[in-house]
């Protein structure tokens, strides 16, 4: 390989440079803008199972329950019910749109910023509904606050990072996330305990606390070099890389950088760019990690978790105390894979993961299967319940060391500068989409589907884990404006990118192909 990189065994660059405390502040700030999603996964499950929540808004749903032979897979069985939990993500999947631009004309803080405002007044708006069409107007403001952030705080620890350090600071939005979903959670417990009813209220008003701190955090932060540059502040820029990197000796990053934003300010159309022939690997991975994390089923889990354990035969206390427990090892497991993922990269987690999923669905299933059958009428002992909830945490674990993190970490690093904001908004957008069905679809599927529904997740991660293996390089410690390489030299996406798209420090790198001639070839076939 000529043009002067020094390249690692992983097929990026070297660059000097260690992780500052500085960077490690802003990374933290940043990642914040995990907890409002978290908060809101956890807490919609929690309050779509408090009674005076379903008695206000919901009643049919409240009668249904509280008839004594009701399907137990067939009790929360509502449209409208589904309506409040999934408008969020539809909101968030329109928004994330709108997120791009912005990200990539006034930079990722801004981005976060305006997502953190929205959520607050969405948060404002649930705490006091009147109504459903209130409850689904703020819920839509919510939605537009995660399609923001979720666009940009990925793309910004990615930017922020060392590239042998990117993984760790990248999983912090999915640790945030984690701890969003626990502290909903554990709020949900105390205030289902509130005798006067309002409960519920206090659970939804409290969303403010994660979109306050993730809306005054973003003031604070600098803008990273990658979008300085893009905007063509390169003073700026450079001093910022050199203080993200605590190092003077930045020439060939910013070199790299320098040639990344040159060629991304030649591209005037970013969403039709996107679909050239040389990001095809990119964009595939960009639809079908979102579109698998989703039928990982864990959604399932973590937002219908109160309903789902209820379900289940345990009553409202106990199930609000089981979704705490997943909610912890969620937590726990996410640290896991903060100290692994750069040790041991992105596939070793995603396989592994991957199977310790399939194993548990399978027999989360069956044990739900012995119990309630097809009819869906029984009851479950109490040690029979507690294997049901040690298998789900299993499984939590597994999803959260792998497709949990994986999931919107290895989206946010694998594209180049000129096509990043369109790349993370495709990312968001399929992600909120798959959300969306699962969310509007779960309580019918599992009235219809029973214990098959966990068989039928099951499949999916069987699927998935195939596409990892055989389509998914290894990502890590690779500089993010080098990732082109690791795409070159894989068995099945070199083929769509020749010669001259692969660019390093502004020189053209010529790959071993080009002695056969093969490269333009392929790229053109």
């Amino acid at each position: 390989m000529a043009g002067g990189a020094i390249v690692n065994t992983a097929g990026g660059k070297d660059y000097p440079g260690k992780l500052t405390l500085f960077v490690f502040f802003t990374c933290v700030v940043a990642a914040t803008g995990g907890l409002i999603f978290g908060y809101d996964i956890g807490i919609s499950g929690g309050v779509t199972s408090m009674d005076p929540f379903l008695k206000k808004f919901f009643p049919e749903v409240f009668r249904k329950k509280q008839e004594a032979k009701t399907n137990q897979y067939c009790k929360y069985d509502n449209q409208l019910l589904q309506t409040f939990t999934s408008s969020l993500y539809l909101a968030a999947l329109v928004a994330s749109f709108f997120a791009a631009t912005v990200t990539r004309v006034m930079g990722r803080k801004w981005s976060m910023f305006g997502g953190g405002l929205t959520f607050l007044i969405g948060a404002a708006l649930n705490g006091a509904a009147k109504n459903v069409a209130m409850l689904i107007v703020g819920r839509i403001l919510l939605g537009i606050g995660v399609g923001f952030a979720n666009q940009s705080v990925p793309v910004y620890l990615s930017e922020m990072a060392p590239a042998r350090l990117r993984g760790m600071l990248n999983i912090g939005f999915q640790l945030m996330i984690t701890i969003g979903i626990l502290a909903a959670e554990l709020i949900n417990y105390g205030t289902n305990k509130i005798k006067a009813g309002y409960g519920w209220r206090v659970s939804l008003a409290l969303a403010a606390v994660p979109a306050g701190i993730i809306t005054l955090g973003s003031l604070f932060l600098p803008d990273t070099p990658n979008s300085l540059l893009e905007r063509g502040h390169a003073d700026e820029a450079r001093r910022m890389l050199r203080r993200i990197r605590g190092t003077e000796e930045i020439g060939e990053e910013y070199a790299d950088l320098v040639a990344a934003s040159e060629e991304a300010r030649q591209v005037r159309h970013p969403w039709r760019n996107i679909l050239k022939r040389r990001y095809r690997a990119q964009l595939t991975m960009a639809i079908m990690i979102p579109f698998f994390q989703q039928l990982t089923g864990i959604n399932v889990i973590m937002f219908y978790a109160p309903v789902l354990f209820e379900t289940l035969g345990f009553k409202g206390d106990a199930s609000l105390m089981s979704s705490i427990i997943t909610g912890l090892v969620n937590v726990f497991a996410t640290v896991v894979s903060i100290f692994t993922v750069d040790r041991l990269g992105r596939r070793a987690l995603f396989l592994q993961g991957g199977t310790q999923m399939v194993v548990c669905q399978v027999v989360v299933g069956t044990l739900i299967a012995a119990r309630f059958g097809t009819s869906g009428v029984g009851d479950m002992p109490k040690g029979y319940a507690a294997v049901v909830v040690l298998f789900i945490c299993v499984y939590v674990a597994g999803f959260a060391w792998s497709w949990g993190p994986l999931g919107w970490l290895v989206p946010s690093e694998i594209f180049p500068l000129e096509i990043r904001p369109a790349g993370q908004s495709i990312n968001v957008s399929v992600n909120m989409f798959f959300t969306f069905c699962i969310a509007q679809a779960f309580l019918t599927m599992l009235c219809h589907l029973k214990f098959g529904l966990f068989y039928f997740f099951a499949g999916w991660v069987v699927i998935m884990t195939v596409f990892i293996g055989l389509f998914l390089p290894e990502t890590k410690n690779v500089p993010i404006e080098e990732m082109v390489l690791v795409w070159k030299s894989h068995w099945f996406w070199k083929r769509f990118i020749a010669d001259e798209d692969v660019h390093a420090g502004g020189s053209q790198l010529q790959m071993a192909s080009s002695n056969n001639g093969n490269g333009k070839k392929g790229a053109d076939a």
